[in-house]
């Protein structure tokens, strides 16, 4: 495993597409690409995590239900709807992290379906 971040990878990527660009329009004398291409960079900023937690659609609905309404503590406090989920049977694994970061993101994919789900900021 690589100390770069995805980011840094991008970065690269962006600097190769540039020095591509760059030659082919002193080779060529006509531009590689259009003025009004995005900013990949910026849209990558923007982009949702690539590691989204998977969550059943009950946990999810239990997540949209409650978010706005408690702490992630007393979220998973009063999970009893969705413990088996949470913790298993016998509490011998647990998804209480995977339930953690959906939570407190925001955004998770939908595990029956592979929908993302991503909930309205609150104002």
């Amino acid at each position: 495993m690589s100390n770069e971040t995805k980011r840094d990878v991008l970065e690269k990527l962006a600097e190769c597409y540039s020095e591509v660009s760059d030659a082919y329009t002193n080779e060529t004398g006509s531009p590689y690409y259009c003025d009004d291409e995005p900013n990949y960079l910026d849209e990558y900023d923007a982009a949702l995590p690539d590691d989204l937690p998977v969550i059943p659609r009950a946990v999810g609905k239990y997540i949209k239900t409650n978010r706005g309404h408690m702490s992630l503590t007393s979220g998973i406090e009063n999970a009893s709807c969705i413990s088996e989920w949470l913790w298993g049977k016998g509490f011998d694994y647990g998804n209480d992290s995977v339930f953690a970061r959906a939570w407190v993101l925001g955004v998770w994919r939908v595990e029956e379906t592979g929908e993302i789900v991503k909930l309205e900021e609150e104002k």
